[in-house]
């Protein structure tokens, strides 16, 4: 029951983000807000694939543990994936409220995700492994946290001074999205049940891109 459950929840998000990303990709002409909201939408999509797609397939066959070296690869991939998102969703930012100069914020995104990304690299982070080091998992995922909460920090703001009704909710999925993926993070490998809190965590990201897809709609007519 799990597995066909779990594979149709993740069939219609991967289905439902990449559609999305990919229409807003071809059909925003020259602007440039909706073109980078679409590639982020299929880079999630795409990204999140790698990790999802294997875990059905191991929850069909010999199980999640029998398949942990591809999980963790697909694991390995979407924390790529997932550093690339924000950097691109800070973009976004930019691009819609028209935010010039503050370097020091780009700055910053940018050596974050660096970090983030070449904490990834590090071999003891063990991939591979069924129960990797939660330690690391701990630490490459301190960078990332802190883009989430500038990110957040700057969507609120903005929305805020703008009375962007479109996007005023923006902070608070991304917030949920955290909050939801910091528990399994901290005590997943010991309390395996807790795992199920990236369900709520994808609805979150679904949102988001819902959130785009449907002021580039409202745009269209």
């Amino acid at each position: 029951m799990q597995a066909i459950m779990e594979t149709l929840f993740d069939a219609f998000y991967l289905v439902s983000v990449i559609t999305l990303g990919a229409i807003m990709i071809l059909k925003s002409g020259n602007n440039k807000q909706y073109k980078l909201f679409g590639f982020m939408a299929v880079l999630l999509g795409a990204g999140d694939a790698f990790h999802l797609i294997p875990r059905s397939y191991a929850l069909f066959t010999t199980g999640l543990e029998a398949n942990a070296a591809a999980l963790g690869i697909g694991k390995f991939i979407t924390s790529i994936t997932m550093t690339i998102f924000y950097v691109i969703l800070y973009h976004i930012w930019r691009q819609r409220y028209n935010i010039e100069g503050r370097k020091k914020l780009t700055f910053s995104i940018y050596a974050l995700s660096i970090i983030r990304i070449g904490l990834c690299l590090f071999p003891q982070n063990d991939w591979l492994n069924f129960n990797s080091p939660v330690l690391w998992g701990i630490y490459r995922n301190i960078p990332f946290l802190f883009m989430g909460i500038i990110i957040i920090d700057i969507f609120y703001f903005e929305a805020k001074k703008h009375a962007d009704n479109n996007f005023r909710y923006m902070w608070l999925a991304i917030v949920l999205s955290f909050a939801f993926y910091i528990p399994v993070v901290l005590w997943a490998n010991t309390i395996p049940l807790i795992g199920i809190l990236m369900i709520p965590k994808t609805i979150a990201y679904l949102w988001v891109v819902i959130m785009g897809y449907k002021e580039f709609q409202l745009n269209q007519k």
